[in-house]
């Protein structure tokens, strides 16, 4: 096992469990490593992992720290809330959305380093472990993956620990503890699972939420902000022009000011077994409802129908980890077509956990206020029509019934 890996690129956090898997792997794989740690907007202060990883014995060369945000709204976030996708319904995809970008620049930096492997943190009874390998093979085939949570005997805290201090790995004070859940995030979302949020009857305490503030506690005065598109895309708030990284930013601000972007999930996982997670999307939440309001009167009624029937597969693929699978590509070219003219301006109303469309206005909007008003104007409309349209619709209905009648 230990002899084909000469090189491997690790997805490095700095954390506990990804410093033991840095050592394990130079002890069991006796392979050089080199850490690769991204920059999603976590929150978190990334030089602690270079050093740490230095105090491990990767050398400085073999450290890299890379600021992905603006990429990670751009090239992944965006493109997916054109579809306005939704996995079961409810859950926006955040960690799911990430871990392919992160699998890209693994892969990219094996390449520059001559590296023969790749490296995750994900356990093995999780989606990420899928979302990575998926990802991985899809860009390079050829790659060997390891995933310590598969092979290594580390299965419990105390083993895990013990691991760390009989190889000098530090350990922070809060780590000694068991956790009460898990974290992942990044600028999309926060998730938290496990440990005290395992039993779904139990509501999840108010110290889980790290994202935003509760809606009772949020002001009793709504918020009113504009959100202007350009192709599907947010492109300003307020008519102050942001780039992506730095609008999802303010719209997390925003949603985490007024409670929203919460939720309790149970979810089906891709390997087979339910779990509960709580998810904060702030931005996310606001972004989905102002961008279903600008395509409510820019897309047509067959293009709009036509993404709301293929959403559930696309947001499938994407929580299952094909994102770079030829369906996921196809799907994506024909929900970019659907954008061209969803161009405009979103009013809402942000108010207690609630986001709610107020206005919307687009110069190819497809909206005619002369064919819906109640009063009469020189419109192509003529009242009459439906009459026969009606007809013709209850042609098979009423050729049903008399059919029916003649039965019974």
């Amino acid at each position: 096992m230990a002899n084909d890996v000469k090189k491997v690129v690790l997805a490095y956090s700095g954390g506990l469990d990804t410093s033991v898997i840095l050592k394990w792997l130079q002890t069991t794989y006796g392979c050089e490593v080199v850490t690769f740690t991204a920059d999603l907007g976590q929150g978190e202060e990334l030089e602690p992992a270079r050093k740490k990883a230095e105090l491990l014995g990767i050398k400085p060369e073999n450290i890299f720290i890379e600021d992905v945000r603006e990429e990670f709204v751009s090239e992944y976030v965006f493109p997916m809330f054109r579809a306005n996708a939704l996995y079961e319904g409810l859950y926006l995809l955040g960690t799911s959305i990430a871990r392919p970008l992160i699998s890209k620049k693994q892969i990219e930096i094996a390449r520059k380093v001559g590296a023969d492997a790749v490296a995750h943190g994900a356990t093995g009874k999780g989606n990420d472990q899928v979302r990575f390998e998926l990802s991985y093979y899809a860009l390079e085939p050829e790659i060997k993956v390891i995933a310590p949570w598969r092979e290594w005997d580390l299965t419990s805290r105390t083993r895990l620990l013990e691991f760390a201090e009989s190889h000098q790995i530090p350990i922070a004070k809060d780590k000694r503890g068991e956790a009460p859940f898990s974290v992942d995030a990044n600028l999309l979302h926060s998730s938290s699972e496990g440990k005290v949020l395992e039993d779904p009857a139990e509501e999840a305490p108010e110290y889980v939420y790290q994202r935003t503030i509760s809606p009772e506690a949020a002001p009793d005065k709504a918020s009113y902000i504009t959100i202007g598109f350009e192709k599907g895309d947010a492109v300003s708030i307020d008519g102050v022009a942001l780039s992506p990284a730095g609008l999802l930013t303010r719209l997390n601000e925003l949603g985490k000011e007024n409670g929203i972007g919460r939720l309790d999930l149970v979810e089906n996982r891709f390997v087979g077994m339910k779990s509960r997670g709580v998810y904060e999307t702030p931005g996310g939440t606001i972004l989905l409802q102002a961008h279903r309001g600008i395509e409510s009167i820019t897309l047509d009624r067959g293009a709009a129908h036509l993404k709301d029937d293929i959403m559930p597969r696309y947001a499938e693929l994407i929580y299952y980890g094909f994102w770079f699978s030829p369906e996921r590509e196809m799907l994506q070219a024909l929900i970019d077509k659907s954008q061209e003219f969803v161009t405009g301006e979103v009013r809402l109303k942000l108010y207690k956990g609630n986001v709610e469309v107020v206005g919307r206005s687009s110069p190819y909007s497809l909206y005619n206020q002369d064919l819906v008003t109640f009063e009469e104007g020189a419109v192509a409309y003529d009242h009459r029509d439906a009459a026969g349209f009606i007809k013709l619709n209850a042609l098979r209905l009423r050729t049903l019934a008399n059919r029916d009648r003649k039965v019974r």
